[in-house]
């Protein structure tokens, strides 16, 4: 089993700074931001990209380019929702 640990701390470090820069905050449940977090981090190391762990990839590049995160969804989940579907990101 390969060590996620430095690609899940590049993962978080990326995912403070994404989320300072748009005005939201990340899960403050540790438990739930470690396992997305994971989730990211786990699909960066096995498929190459940060895909949403929430969501299904269809082998369709194209369609599978918008669930890489931050995904095309994420902004209006966290306006009408109050965060993403991943749990990722909060509105402040």
């Amino acid at each position: 089993m390969t060590d996620l640990a430095p690609i899940m701390e590049k993962t978080h470090e990326w995912a403070s700074k994404y989320a300072n820069k748009k005005g939201f905050i990340l899960n403050p449940d540790e438990e739930m931001l470690h396992m997305v977090i994971e989730g990211l981090s786990r699909n960066k190391h096995e498929h190459g990209k940060q895909y949403c762990p929430c969501r299904l990839r269809t082998g369709d590049e194209t369609e599978d380019r918008k669930i890489i995160c931050p995904c095309v969804y994420h902004e209006d989940e966290i306006k009408n929702e109050g965060n993403c579907h991943c749990s990722l990101f909060f509105r402040v």
